[in-house]
């Protein structure tokens, strides 16, 4: 019998088994966080927060005593993976794992969460080669929380980026100031695409709403451009003066 011990939970459904129509919406809704440290517990708050189905599995008593009440959550070992049947694991599209300082932990539970078929899990890692076992385990998103923030925090400190969004393959997103060349222009203008390989996707003056850049977008000093493009050609456009 799997290591579980079910908490007091603020929803019913927890409690026996759900009618098909309330598992079929599970199916499509639901989220399954494994591990309520920093990372895995805001994520589960966030998403209780949004309104979205949300159940956590931590096998620390202490810890789960900590968020009883909070969102809906067991205790149990999520590295058996009978435990994870037993929380239902099939009714879930979503599975995040938010288990990093036991590697071993960490590469089990994932390990069963993929041979158990869900169709989106997203683990945390702690290294490069923590990430990369996870990806070759067949994990769909690892992320690294310590990098990926020290990585933004370095554009952001380093120039004139008022925040910055790495997305992926080199695609990213920033929110900046206008150069001083391109204030008082139109973006057809200015041809910031052609003279610098980035696109202004939006425009948000202040006290206004945002708004999609088109060719007759006029840029002022005061606003903020919403622009994308690969990081080193924004990070030469955000260096003008």
């Amino acid at each position: 019998m799997a290591d579980v011990a079910p908490r007091p939970a603020p929803r019913a459904p927890l409690a026996g088994r759900p009618p098909k129509a309330e598992k079929e919406k599970e199916r499509t809704s639901g989220t399954l966080v494994i591990g309520l440290g920093r990372f895995g517990s805001a994520i589960a708050l966030t998403l209780e927060r949004l309104g979205h189905d949300v159940l956590a599995a931590e096998r620390s008593a202490d810890i789960v005593a900590q968020f009883t009440g909070r969102f809906p959550l067991v205790e149990a070992d999520c590295t058996n993976p009978e435990a994870l049947v037993q929380l239902g694991v099939h009714d879930f599209p979503v599975a995040v794992v938010g288990v990093g300082t036991s590697l071993e932990a960490s590469v089990l539970i994932a390990g069963n969460l993929v041979d158990l078929g869900v169709p989106q899990i997203w683990a945390k890692a702690i290294s490069a080669e923590h990430s990369r076992i996870l990806r070759r385990i067949g994990v769909h998103h690892v992320v690294l929380p310590e990098a990926d923030a020290g990585n933004r925090v370095a554009h952001l400190v380093s120039g004139k980026l008022l925040d910055y969004i790495e997305v992926e393959d080199d695609f990213t997103i920033v929110k900046m100031r206008p150069p001083r060349e391109t204030q008082g222009f139109t973006l057809e203008q200015s041809q910031i695409r052609k003279r610098y390989g980035v696109t202004v996707i939006g425009v948000k003056p202040p006290g206004e709403d945002f708004v999609y850049a088109t060719p007759d977008t006029r840029i002022s000093a005061n606003d903020i451009l919403i622009v994308s493009g690969s990081a080193d050609l924004l990070e030469r456009f955000a260096a003008r003066p």
